[in-house]
């Protein structure tokens, strides 16, 4: 048997608290994130596929915020806040860095998406955001009581009368400003035509009041009256719709022909991420469209993934088709940074129509 020098035998116990140290053995991804957006069989397929361990915290944007800017872009290498609350947050703390597009396999996105996030995620002239889980706010409609009713201003027809209802917040005087034929989010950096088209607005959702059998305010009860059909027609959530119809296979979601409201779930890499390449592995691996599945499954929303209802669900995936065509997801209205003062402009404007008799 050979017999080691002091320094052989330094280096092969080395080699072993090498192999044997967990804090070594493998590359650690921190992602901060949304309940479900990282499902535990997710996480498994990954790090068996990359050796990457996953370490998540669940959070939401005012605490993805708060965490980042408190440790100025540290703790994490990966997070999701919502794309219309990057640029303000990138603005005011500098807490991400730029999104390295060329590391983003595109080819698996929905195109539109990709599009829409990267404008509305763009600071001086960089993107910050990769579109991952999204969903709309649109129409739920009774198809056998309220069946013509394809856009925000039908829930105004007076065969509606006391039948329909919504929330008395901003996304409904987004819809019906588009259904009108204007465009609110062009208007948001200039006040005065913003004012303008909300007094149209204003003016229509008071004429409208006589349709209206309740403002809704949490969806356990907008979802009793459309059970009751003391309601048939509302505005509401996708996911709310598709819920519904598995008890009533006459209700379901409607994307209204101006288009649905839209929010996305983002990808954004901290600025001081320690484990950039495992980011941009992580992105590209859960945007297979059998990996977003998963998501879907865990989250009850899909995601950018192109072909990503493919693998879901038979009846989610035949709810999914049943109310979105390519055309209406192209149509989707992506909700951007809102300016500020236009929510206090929104907020008097939605006061005189609960005022209005």
């Amino acid at each position: 048997m050979k017999k080691l020098s002091k320094k052989g035998l330094a280096g092969t116990l080395a080699s072993a608290l090498l192999v044997a140290s967990p804090l070594v053995s493998a590359e650690t991804l921190r992602l901060l994130t949304w309940g479900g957006y990282a499902p535990q069989t997710v996480i498994e397929a990954f790090t068996k596929e990359t050796g990457i361990e996953v370490q998540v915290t669940k959070s939401n944007n005012e605490d993805m915020i708060s965490k980042l800017r408190a440790t100025r872009g540290a703790g994490f290498d990966l997070a999701q806040p919502s794309q219309d609350r990057i640029k303000s947050a990138q603005a005011d703390f500098d807490i991400y860095k730029p999104i390295d597009l060329s590391r983003v396999d595109a080819a698996q996105i929905i195109p539109s998406m990709l599009a829409d996030t990267q404008k509305n995620t763009m600071f001086e002239g960089k993107v910050y955001g990769v579109p991952h889980v999204w969903g709309t706010s649109g129409l739920v409609v009774n198809s056998k009581m309220a069946a013509n009713t394809a856009d925000y201003t039908d829930l105004c027809d007076n065969a509606l009368a006391g039948k329909v209802s919504y929330r008395l917040k901003r996304p409904t005087l987004i819809g019906f400003a588009y259904a009108m034929g204007e465009d609110p989010f062009a208007a948001y950096g200039d006040k005065a035509k913003y004012q303008s088209i909300l007094d149209k607005v204003e003016k229509k959702l008071i004429d409208c009041k006589s349709n209206v059998k309740a403002y809704w305010s949490g969806g356990d009860a907008l979802m009793n009256l459309l059970r009751s059909n003391e309601v048939v027609a509302a505005m509401a959530w996708d996911a709310g719709g598709w819920k519904l119809n598995n008890e009533m296979s006459d209700v379901t979601f409607v994307a209204p022909k101006s288009g649905a409201l839209g929010w996305i779930d983002t990808f954004a890499i901290p600025r001081k991420s320690k484990a950039e390449d495992a980011a941009y592995k992580w992105i590209n691996f859960v945007m297979r469209p059998e990996i977003a599945a998963q998501i879907t499954a865990a989250a009850g929303n899909f995601t950018a993934a192109k072909d990503g209802d493919k693998f879901v669900d038979a009846k989610l995936k035949s709810q999914y088709q049943g109310s979105f065509s390519q055309a209406d997801i192209d149509n989707i209205k992506w909700y951007p940074p809102v300016p500020a003062g236009l929510e206090e402009m929104e907020g008097k404007t939605l006061d005189r129509i609960k005022a209005a008799p």
